[in-house]
């Protein structure tokens, strides 16, 4: 058993930005030789690799056909001509890396048919794509599988889409991919051809715990694919311990025995999985009939476009001059906010830390009508070149803010192992640290209910059925999500709300 590798960490930020910008992240060899043990199955091969990089898969492949005495060769690609340095590094010999081309993959991707492909492929997120090489993938996406993705897909996507089309039939793929592979905007057309073309024989999830990646934002999650008729089932587990010879244990006996202290799965419907997430778990009693959106209505915080501008502690707005009647009382960061409830006290500490509290709140009203001190401030900005900034530049006047209604509670939806609703007693106005969720009924008796809805555990704990998952446990939930989160039947009957919503359903929202 070769000795496994801990993911390495880079010593110094730059190091850690190098890799980002490569999208460098190289698999733990426990990882690695469970991945091979699948597209290799009794028959062996030859392995190809898109994304070579350090050569965990080829130390794998040589390891897997040893233990089962199978006939293998190797192959791949890279882009990356120092990444095989390290390969030899960490210890492949030359003739491992033989038939490793030096290469862009998806656009100089080899012509013959596949039997045995696996990866870890760069990830590289969209926004550090150029538009014209997006543009080039949509094309070649559009022309290899017929699918014109969101433009949101990362580089990592296209690596699969070009691998699938590269599998040979009864051909097998193992790729360990992040979870916005089945959570972006772009995931429900990519499913809809894999599963429509290839059958999804398993998807692993990790425990935050036994994440082969520590220390990096992201949820991986490696896919069993092969060139097979498509099933209406597939298995899904979820990795509990790291860097033990269980996961490969267990796709080696057919994704069918582990230890429940290791490894726990279940087969699921694939309509269901599809609909759900293959990142999350199956649905479960705990979804209930009822809905979030059947109690509030969720908007994000304000955006100003240049927080270092609009944003400012007290002490700075005394010094500018500019009258506090400009102003609003607002939380930016959530980690401001430690409790569950904003109070005035909450406040009073952010005050005294110096953090900034109040926000430049402008309707847009005519540069002449307001006070000097503010004039000169607003031309400040404008040398600064703040009007020509994205976001800004689409106000009318620049210097227009968005506007928000006080929100009775907020919700941290970016928290690391945090994510909760926040009472907010203080009545701040929450940047885009928080969503606003406004209920439907001012009542106050229905706002109580409500609260205790949203701070019930069960309730918490089904955010994971509709956020997106990131490393370490941490959950985003966009808006529109929020307002899809279920609230289990036993949550509902305790609080009462649906009489109170019956009651004063007629009344308008906030």
């Amino acid at each position: 058993m070769q000795k496994v590798n801990s993911y390495k960490i880079p010593s110094s930020g730059e190091a850690r930005e190098n890799l980002r910008k490569k999208g460098q992240f190289w698999t733990p060899d426990w990882i690695a030789e469970a991945m091979v043990d699948y597209v290799f199955a009794d028959k062996g091969g030859i392995l190809f690799d898109p994304a070579v990089g350090a050569g965990a898969f080829f130390r794998a492949a040589k390891l897997v056909a040893h233990e089962k005495k199978l006939p293998y060769s190797l192959s791949g690609m890279d882009i990356d001509s120092n990444a095989l340095d390290e390969a030899i590094q960490f210890g492949l010999l030359k003739e491992d890396i033989k038939n490793v081309k030096i290469g862009d993959f998806i656009f100089q991707s080899p012509k013959d048919k596949l039997s045995a492909i696996v990866a870890n492929p760069p990830y590289i997120r969209h926004h550090r794509i150029s538009l014209e090489i997006k543009e080039k993938l949509k094309r070649l996406s559009m022309e290899s599988a017929g699918i014109l993705l969101d433009g949101r897909a990362g580089l990592h996507i296209y690596f699969l889409i070009r691998s699938l089309t590269l599998l040979e039939e009864g051909g097998r793929l193992a790729f360990i991919m992040p979870a916005d592979t089945c959570e972006g905007k772009f995931s429900t057309d990519l499913w809809q051809w894999i599963t429509k073309n290839f059958c999804l024989d398993a998807v692993v999830t990790f425990a935050p715990e036994a994440s082969p990646f520590p220390d990096v934002d992201t949820n991986p999650l490696i896919f069993f694919i092969s060139k097979e008729l498509p099933k209406e089932k597939f298995v899904w587990a979820k990795c509990c311990e790291s860097k033990t010879e269980m996961l490969k244990l267990w796709v080696r006996s057919g994704f069918s025995h582990a230890s429940p202290n290791s490894i726990t799965f279940c087969i699921r419907d694939l309509s269901e999985g599809l609909r759900t997430g293959l990142s999350r778990p199956p649905m479960t009693e705990k979804t209930g009939r009822y809905i979030l959106g059947d109690f509030v209505h969720v908007v994000r915080g304000v955006a100003t476009g240049a927080n270092e501008f609009f944003f400012l502690t007290d002490e700075q707005v005394q010094q500018l001059g500019i009258p506090e009647e400009y102003f609003v009382r607002a939380i930016g960061r959530t980690r401001d906010v430690a409790a569950e409830e904003i109070t005035q006290q909450t406040l009073d500490a952010l005050r005294q830390k110096g953090r900034p509290t109040l926000l430049l709140s402008l309707n847009g009203e005519a540069f002449d009508d307001y006070p000097e001190r503010l004039k000169k401030y607003l031309l400040d900005g404008e040398k600064l070149g703040l009007p020509q900034r994205p976001l800004i530049s689409q106000r009318k006047p620049w210097y227009k803010t968005e506007i928000r209604n006080i929100p009775p509670f907020l919700f941290a939806y970016l928290g690391r192992r945090n994510v909760r609703f926040i009472r907010n007693t203080a009545r701040i106005i929450p940047l885009t640290g928080f969503l606003c969720v406004y209920p439907k009924s001012e009542d106050r008796e229905f706002v109580e209910r409500l609260w205790k809805i949203l701070n019930h555990p069960d309730t918490i704990s089904n955010l994971a059925l509709i956020g997106k998952s990131y490393g370490d446990g941490a959950v985003k939930v966009e808006p529109r999500a929020l307002e899809r989160l279920p609230i289990p039947d036993n949550v509902i009957n305790a609080s009462g709300l649906i009489l109170q919503l019956r009651l004063f359903e007629r009344q308008e929202p906030y």
